[in-house]
């Protein structure tokens, strides 16, 4: 399963810019935005039509 991370402006809370990662690079992804005190905002990423 693939996610989509988006890096939130701390003033705001608009969109900053965005990734998608798959399952195993969530956790890690997690731990660096909050050491480093980020909003981020993950949602399953959209799985184009076949």
């Amino acid at each position: 399963m693939r996610f989509e991370i988006t890096r939130l402006d701390d003033v705001n809370g608009s969109a900053v810019d965005s990734t998608v990662v798959d399952a195993a690079s969530v956790n890690r992804i997690v731990q660096q935005a909050a050491a480093m005190g980020q909003r981020i905002y993950i949602r399953p990423a959209e799985v184009p039509a076949s």
